[in-house]
């Protein structure tokens, strides 16, 4: 009888999570995860694997040298900048990405932020618990989605999705740019105007970014482009923390250059306690959580464990990068 596929979860999960990994796990195949997330224990650990699921663990050039067995490298999202692609190159170890089950969560969590700064939720939630009824006090400095501009920085798949989330809010304009500019087509079905960069930082109400972590997008929202939003303008970030310079960003919202920002994700995660901007009122965080639903990582792991099985039949995965 043939021995199973070992696939190594390299990350250290709850065990409710941990379950749901698995009830989609194929036949022939067994999983395990990190216990404590150690540099000793990864390298262990991966000189048996078959596979590596990966989340935010770093795959570095000494855990592939470590790993004789690898097959695949599958990130179960869409950044992959914890990954040394050089070295899976040199080991001829494909690296594939797994878009199902981000676009929806992540298109979702925009408009959370936007809302939760719009609504001022963390002020009126705070006040209320303490007491006090803040119905009139905040409207002068409360907006709504309705008729504002939206600028999309990246005009992928969860950009797309935004989009069409949109529309059904009423926005007056979507402006985007992007690299790669889609045909005419695609713009008019989706209701769009390309817009160049700094045009763009300065015509909208709402800027959110969708790119990937490269060295050309890297700080790409530093002081200088701050400076060309608006007052009334809001930065959405649910990409990348390290696409936002937030010693700018913080200078930004102190002196009310911007009226807000909404941070799914930091340049260093978790952030340390005493980043600056966790001490903010017009700010909202949340902890890398946007595509962090029950729903989307059942939709995650039956796509990373169909990659997973077409290698093992001696085919190409999808979505390699």
């Amino acid at each position: 009888m043939p021995q199973p596929y070992h696939v190594l979860y390299l990350q250290v999960v709850p065990s409710a999570v941990l379950k749901i990994v698995r009830s989609q796990l194929p036949p022939g195949f067994e999983l395990e995860a990190l216990e404590e997330g150690s540099q000793d224990e990864v390298l262990c650990r991966v000189a048996d694997a078959d596979f590596l699921l990966v989340a935010t663990t770093p795959v570095t050039e000494e855990v592939i040298a470590a790993a004789p067995r690898l097959k695949l490298i599958q990130h179960q999202g869409v950044g992959y900048d914890n990954v040394d692609m050089e070295a899976a190159a040199r080991r001829g170890i494909p690296v594939a990405l797994t878009p199902e089950g981000t676009t929806v969560g992540v298109a979702e969590h925009v408009f959370l932020l936007i809302l939760a700064l719009y609504k001022q939720l963390r002020t009126v939630e705070d006040a209320l618990r303490r007491g006090e009824w803040l119905q009139w006090e905040l409207r002068p400095q409360s907006y709504e989605i309705a008729g504002k501009r939206l600028g999309i920085v990246g005009l992928g798949r969860i950009g797309r999705a935004v989009t069409q989330r949109a529309r059904a809010f009423e926005v007056a304009e979507i402006l985007y740019y992007d690299l790669v500019r889609p045909g005419p087509e695609v713009e008019q079905g989706l209701g769009v105007a390309f817009c160049p960069f700094h045009d763009l930082l300065r015509r909208a109400d709402i800027v959110t970014l969708h790119v990937p972590l490269t060295e050309e997008t890297q700080g790409m929202i530093g002081a200088q482009e701050l400076a060309l939003m608006g007052e009334q303008a809001i930065l959405i970030n649910t990409a990348r923390g390290a696409l936002v310079d937030e010693g700018a960003l913080y200078h930004a919202l102190t002196r009310e250059q911007i009226t807000g920002a909404g941070l799914d994700v930091f340049a260093q995660e978790p952030p340390s306690p005493d980043n600056p901007l966790l001490r903010l009122d017009n700010i909202v965080v949340t902890p890398h959580i946007a595509a962090g639903t029950r729903d989307a990582l059942r939709t995650k792991m039956v796509a990373a464990f169909a990659n997973m099985l077409r290698v093992a039949r001696g085919e190409e995965p999808i979505h390699m990068v």
